[in-house]
């Protein structure tokens, strides 16, 4: 029993904490955007679906998962709560190395100034709160519907273009992926050197890597509400 307190207490177990939930966020992330890019397909013009908008029957395929098991749409809520249980752990264990930072070093320095750290570093306590407003919001917005005016249940393209069509709605959802574009930055950076690959030949490539997938996302989504608004997609 000593031996298993002594392993939830070490740096190193948060740090794992840590890396394995943000992979299974990062997978998150990027399987939200890339079924999120059905929203510029428009319509089925023939088939089973015709006249449906694509984006509806994805939608529609992800709550069918498991259905006749479970019974319809609770597979995705069980994955939901999977997802909200990895962010829960990953808040924890960043707070958890905070303190065992802070406890390390007591004495806050006079003068700080940042050298090897980036922005995204240095901003990644506060990104991250804004980020955990924004999954709270997100999801009360356009998958509960309890924040959205014009929300129709299993109307995705509806709700998200109902939605979006608000400026203030839309400039928040901006604000969020910029800090999220941030956020993975610096997570991505996080995980090469937590897994050893931090030496000067590999700082170049893990840096391209770490920018090329936080753009990809942060830029992808921006572009939903951006899309709406200039009319591009629209009902």
């Amino acid at each position: 029993m000593q031996w298993m307190i002594e392993i939830y207490r070490s740096a190193m177990f948060k740090k794992v904490v840590m890396a394995v939930t943000g992979l299974m966020l990062f997978g998150f992330v990027i399987g939200h955007v890339a079924g999120n890019l059905k929203i510029y397909q428009g319509k089925y013009v023939d088939g089973i679906h015709q006249g449906e908008y694509k984006l509806d029957v994805y939608a529609e395929g992800l709550r069918e998962l498991g259905a006749p098991v479970l019974g319809h749409g609770q597979a995705l809520w069980i994955a939901r709560i999977g997802l909200l249980l990895a962010v829960a752990l990953h808040i924890w264990s960043a707070y958890q190395l905070t303190l065992v930072n802070r406890r390390g070093r007591p004495q806050a320095y006079q003068k700080v100034t940042p050298q090897a750290s980036t922005y995204a570093s240095r901003t990644m306590r506060w990104g991250g709160v804004i980020i955990l407003f924004f999954i709270v919001y997100h999801i009360l917005h356009l998958t509960t519907g309890s924040v959205h005016q014009s929300f129709e249940a299993g109307q995705v393209f509806h709700n998200v273009v109902r939605g979006f069509s608000n400026p203030l709605v839309s400039g928040f959802y901006i604000l969020a992926n910029l800090a999220l574009g941030l956020h993975l930055y610096h997570g991505i950076w996080s995980l090469f050197q937590s897994l050893g690959l931090n030496g000067q030949r590999f700082n170049d490539l893990r840096h391209k890597i770490a920018v090329a997938f936080a753009l990809i996302i942060s830029l992808t989504n921006i572009s939903f509400p951006v899309a709406v608004l200039t009319g591009v997609v629209h009902l």
